[in-house]
């Protein structure tokens, strides 16, 4: 899968969504942007009700300069907003802590945009937010992965006469998709993604046993995310002609340059993508927010949650029991085989779409084949987990390392928790 230099801005909208916590809980289910209030009060997570994610709002100011035209859709190759605090939009102090996708919006990016704007992109932001962004949550994300940029070429353009075509640049295969006709499929994946993945898996999983922290400690759960993420993401493409997961993988590279660049040098680095530059600054907002003082390195690295989900789900889709793992709610790919024989499966919700599951497992050999992945490539990706304990005897053993040839595997995963 790759991503070249030619992206163009345009209109549509993305259909992936905002990030729960990795240990499943929701950080957010506000829309976003959240409508003007009538009253003071900063907004919160409403308690009782289901996750929403950013894609929530379908309508964003636009400008590459910064000006403000209202009642457009969202260009395609942009974001959902980050979404923006009551008392930020005149409605004065709230007595209540925002949630943290609130939270993270910084309360002056209007102005900072202005003057990036008006400084022809040579100033570096700086940010102030309502409340401080907890510690422990800007640690958590403060790290970038790099392991699968060297996957990330797309070229993004609306002058194709074609939907999409592949041809060399630069002595590299490079796959050029036409933007405006990937705009036509953005509403029936967006309610894949949200409906099909996040709300159904929401709502199976208030009938387990594992439906609360607590629940989720004793059963020794794995985080939901990346697989909850991963596999919301692909839905938002399955039965598309032409299912490019290019927006996963921009996300992904920007957040991994933002780790090593300030706010403008990434800026400038995105042009090779994106060429609108009101989009990008939207990307570099969205990698820089919880930072203060943006010319220096660093980064908020959940958006990787999504091209790190689809490419695990991919390799192990042949093994994975997608029904099961949308009956059993919000777990990981991993846990599903073991947490089978304590799930509540009657009356289980399973999306319409996976309910024919051999075609829905060619969709997703479609995906592999469309993005260029092969199996090879993603087993080299992401190599079967194998313990320390077991690693000296691979080259050496005459017999299969596998967890049910070899005793040194099951210690070394008993040892590794």
């Amino acid at each position: 899968m790759v991503l070249d230099p030619g992206a163009a801005g345009g209109q549509g909208r993305s259909g992936l969504g905002a990030l729960p916590d990795r240990d499943g809980s929701r950080l957010c289910s506000c829309p976003s942007p959240p409508p003007r209030p009538a009253a003071s009060g900063s907004p919160r997570c409403p308690r009782g009700t289901r996750r929403l994610s950013e894609t929530g709002a379908g309508m964003r100011r636009s400008g590459s300069a910064g000006a403000v035209s209202r009642g457009r859709m969202r260009a395609a190759a942009s974001l959902p907003h980050i979404a923006r605090a009551r008392a930020e939009e005149g409605g004065g102090a709230g007595r209540r802590s925002p949630c943290l996708l609130v939270a993270l919006r910084p309360r002056n990016v209007e102005a900072e945009r202005e003057r990036f704007f008006r400084e022809r992109f040579a100033y570096d932001p700086q940010f102030e937010y309502a409340e401080p962004v907890p510690e422990a949550v800007l640690e958590k994300y403060r790290d970038a992965s790099d392991r699968f940029v060297a996957q990330v070429v797309v070229q993004l353009t609306d002058d194709l006469l074609s939907q999409a075509v592949m041809m060399v640049e630069d002595s590299r295969p490079t796959l050029a998709i036409n933007l405006s006709g990937a705009r036509q499929y953005w509403l029936e994946g967006m309610l894949r993604h949200e409906i099909g993945t996040h709300y159904i898996r929401g709502v199976n999983n208030t009938r387990q046993p594992w439906h609360s922290s607590e629940g989720r400690k004793q059963y020794s759960l794995k985080p939901a995310n990346p697989t909850e993420e991963g596999l919301a993401s692909l839905h938002s493409v399955l039965f598309r002609k032409q299912p490019f997961l290019w927006r996963a993988a921009l996300l992904y590279y920007t957040i991994e340059r933002a780790s090593r660049l300030s706010f403008s040098a990434l800026f400038q680095d995105l042009e090779q993508y994106v060429q609108d530059a009101g989009i990008r600054w939207e990307y570099c907002v969205r990698a820089k927010r919880g930072q203060t003082d943006t010319s220096q390195p660093g980064c908020f690295s959940k958006d990787q949650v999504y091209l790190d989900g689809i490419l695990r789900i991919l390799r192990h889709r042949q093994t994975i029991d997608f029904p099961l793992l949308a009956a059993l709610g919000k777990v990981s790919y991993e846990d599903v085989n073991r947490l089978k024989k304590f799930g509540v499966l009657e009356k289980a919700r399973i999306p319409h779409f996976m309910q024919d599951l051999e075609r829905y497992m060619k969709q997703l050999d479609h995906i592999v084949t469309t993005n260029q992945l092969d199996e090879q490539e993603l087993e080299e990706l992401l190599p079967e987990y194998l313990p320390s304990h077991c690693r000296p005897c691979r080259p050496t053993s005459n017999h299969d390392c596998t967890p049910n040839t070899c005793s040194a595997w099951h210690q070394g995963t008993k040892d590794s928790g």
